[in-house]
């Protein structure tokens, strides 16, 4: 029962991900709902039109803040700032 429940554990992943200018002064914000980094990374891959950028954010979703959901939780993109 215990490695039923891994499986369906979601996380919060908050996800500074910088995009140099021109596309972006600052860089971005993610806030994501996953089960895992690799699976978070689909999911802004998805959202994000800066394909060159992919390696670093990587190491960003490694790195960033990462908090455990109770119930059960959807994948997805919960909300993206771009400046």
């Amino acid at each position: 029962m215990e490695s039923n429940l891994q499986e369906k554990m979601k996380y919060l992943f908050v996800v500074d991900h910088y995009v140099p200018f021109p596309q972006s002064e600052y860089g971005g914000l993610w806030n994501v709902i996953a089960s895992d980094e690799e699976e978070c990374f689909d999911l802004i891959s998805d959202d994000d039109d800066y394909p060159q950028y992919f390696s670093k954010l990587r190491e960003n979703i490694s790195k960033c803040s990462k908090y455990e959901l109770v119930g059960e939780q959807e994948s997805t993109v919960v909300s993206s700032f771009l400046t």
